[in-house]
């Protein structure tokens, strides 16, 4: 017979064996999911929404329910749990929600949690067959010219969206420092909006740059998103130098949201 420790690795290994497969077949899942919605259901709901900003809401509450039962999938499989701290106030509408970015799923969750979030996305995601017609119908904002960019995610703000950004612009490789790009702080200062922080925490680490889908952790990965008290961005605003306001601010976010990870870790 095997000892204790000996089916305490079988058990183990069989664990990690079944959120494998659970990790894999989420893929598989997301990314058909993501074909048949930009395909059938996202133009019908989009098509059968009266024209105007109706549409654009309609899509968006649309994909943040297709997210919330997709991480409702990942959680009863196995693959991760999740908390969320202050759920209602974060679903307020018309946010600027800064997040770091840990992992690859950060913008499912989030979009999962905030029923009218409208996010910046990669241009090449709107020549994507797979993507193209859920961002587009959706209203999401392509990355491709900067000052169209802050125009854009202004008039979003205006709108009542919750803008979705991750500062650093891709996900955060572990043990480096933080750095951020200066976008968010040039949204936020033309905006004049106040920041909406959230930080979230993966432990153990997965679904990171290094990471490949099937680099999974030894134990379910459990992620935090944790909701911070507003920041207010007046004290950076000068007209006369936009520049020099939007480091001063991202040199402020990067050292607020440092602190804030040491804080939760």
């Amino acid at each position: 017979m095997l000892g204790f420790g000996q089916r305490l690795i079988k058990m183990t290994k069989i664990n990690k064996g079944w959120r494998l497969l659970a990790t894999g077949l989420c893929f598989l899942i997301f990314g058909l999911g993501a074909f048949v919605l930009s395909w059938t259901l996202i133009p019908i709901v989009y098509f059968s929404s009266p024209k105007g900003l109706q549409r654009e809401r309609r899509v968006k509450v649309f994909i943040h329910y297709a997210f919330r039962l997709f991480v409702h999938i990942m959680s009863i499989s196995g693959v991760l749990t999740y908390k969320v701290d202050n759920f209602k106030q974060l679903n307020t509408p018309g946010q600027f929600i800064l997040a770091n970015h840990p992992s690859l799923i950060d913008v499912v969750l989030l979009i999962a949690f905030v029923k009218r979030a409208d996010c910046i996305v990669k241009s090449s995601l709107l020549r994507n067959p797979l993507t193209r017609g859920a961002m587009k119908m959706a209203g999401y904002i392509a990355n491709e010219d900067p000052e169209q960019v802050i125009q854009l995610a202004t008039e979003s703000l205006n709108r009542g969206n919750s803008l979705i950004i991750f500062p650093e612009g891709t996900r955060t490789t572990p043990g480096r420092k933080l750095s951020m790009r200066r976008g968010a702080a040039n949204i936020a200062l033309r905006a004049g909006c106040d920041i909406t922080p959230v930080v979230i925490t993966c432990k153990p680490t997965t679904l990171t740059k290094a990471h490949r889908w099937y680099h999974i952790p030894e134990k379910r990965c459990q992620i935090s998103l944790v909701l911070r008290p507003k920041l207010n961005v007046d004290k950076f605003r000068q007209e006369e130098k936009r520049s020099l306001s939007a480091r001063e601010l991202t040199r402020f976010l990067e050292n607020y949201f440092t602190q804030e990870l040491v804080r939760y870790e």
